[in-house]
């Protein structure tokens, strides 16, 4: 929890937490972590997309490797437990079982993703997607830093990947519950959307000749309100922008999540209909652009029964929950079987200054998750 406060610190904006993908923050962050993780006695390095990556070899030199982890960059204003507990939960695990000088059949990494969040360059998961080789010509166009793709990991030479997370949600405190394992993660669609009209003024334009780009976008917000699955607007921007002009262009984000993506895809549909009824009932022109698609993703069966073995010693029957938030794992699951353990966080709140956890349910996470790893260096032997 001290390390915790320690790291965040450590931020680009200050009097806020904001750490973006190799600003300088992050690479502050990477070196502070990086000597935490070379004084548990792990080897330290960073890949080609400023990865930060701590090993400790196995006594089989030819073995796959366990990684385990979550991400360091933040969005902006952020909290202090979103990404950074699973890096620090994964580190006194290790920390522990080095100390127990326990030998590991396979070699353990903890991993500190460099972008997950996607603040940067608006295209999440770069850092774990750099290393599942995912990554397409266009991220590759965007991104400033060269070579990032070569921080490709090959599959056959990992065996899992473990990831601690805070909830992002009410359901464990609602169930008094700290600790929860997930069983997948929803699907996201997330697209650009413009309503454009004609500007005019605001005082001599009579209401029925209206072409109103905002009026349209608040009828189009207002459905997307409706919506039986999960969607949000949460960006909009009006031009001119002025008190006395009608807005004649708007553009805002949607967010599309389900844990089906048939029923995510079949909303998407619905929403572009709606859309193109109000565009055409109030005389503006639509643009519906796809920006991000993401499919749902399962965590992998087996791993998630140890995973879920695990956290009963420290809770007991911990509840089974579907992530409704995207995470580091469904970049990394088209590498290797993944599997995901959720904490407990205060009201649900997360991507906040006031995200706040238990000192108690961040102890039984460590302990979940070594009793985790060791029973998978029993399955693996």
């Amino acid at each position: 929890m001290e390390r915790c406060d320690t790291l965040a610190a450590i931020t680009d904006e200050p009097g806020i937490i904001t750490r973006t993908f190799h600003s300088p923050a992050m690479q502050r962050a990477n070196a502070l972590v990086g000597g935490w993780m070379r004084d548990a006695k792990l080897e330290v390095r960073e890949d080609a997309a400023f990865n930060l990556i701590g090993r400790w070899s196995s006594i089989a030199p030819k073995a796959k490797t366990l990684l385990l982890g979550s991400h360091l960059d933040t969005v902006r204003n952020a909290g202090k437990y979103d990404g950074p507990l699973g890096v620090l939960v994964a580190l006194a695990a290790v920390g522990m079982l080095r100390e127990r000088n326990v030998a590991m059949p396979f070699h353990l990494e903890i991993v500190g993703f460099s972008d997950e969040e996607g603040v940067r360059y608006q295209t999440t998961y770069l850092g774990s997607r750099a290393m599942a080789g995912t990554l397409t010509d266009k991220d590759l166009a965007i991104v400033e830093e060269k070579g990032i793709e070569k921080a490709k990991r090959a599959a056959n030479e990992l065996l899992a990947y473990a990831e601690v997370h805070i909830e992002q949600g009410p359901v464990l405190e609602a169930k008094k519950k700290a600790l929860g394992v997930v069983t997948s993660i929803a699907g996201q669609s997330r697209l650009s959307v413009e309503f454009a009209g004609v500007a005019g003024h605001a005082g001599t334009t009579p209401m029925r000749l209206r072409r109103d780009a905002l009026a349209g976008a608040a009828e189009f917000i207002s459905a997307v309100e409706q919506t039986k699955i999960t969607a949000t607007v949460g960006q909009l921007q009006v031009a001119p922008g002025a008190s006395n002009v009608i807005p004649g262009h708007v553009k805002l984000s949607l967010d599309v999540r389900d844990q089906s993506d048939a029923k995510r895809q079949a909303e998407v549909k619905r929403l572009r209909k709606k859309a193109l009824a109000i565009a055409k009932k109030r005389k503006l022109k639509l643009q519906w652009k796809p920006v991000q698609e993401t499919t749902t993703v399962p965590c992998d069966v087996a791993f998630t029964k140890l995973m879920r073995a695990a956290a009963d010693k420290q809770e007991k029957r911990p509840p089974q929950l579907a992530s409704g938030a995207g995470h580091d794992a469904a970049a990394m699951s088209v590498l290797c079987p993944v599997t995901m353990l959720f904490v407990r966080c205060k009201g649900g709140l997360s991507h906040h200054p006031d995200e706040a956890i238990k000192q108690a349910d961040a102890g039984k996470a460590i302990g979940a998750l070594v009793d985790f790893i060791l029973k998978c260096k029993d399955l693996y032997v």
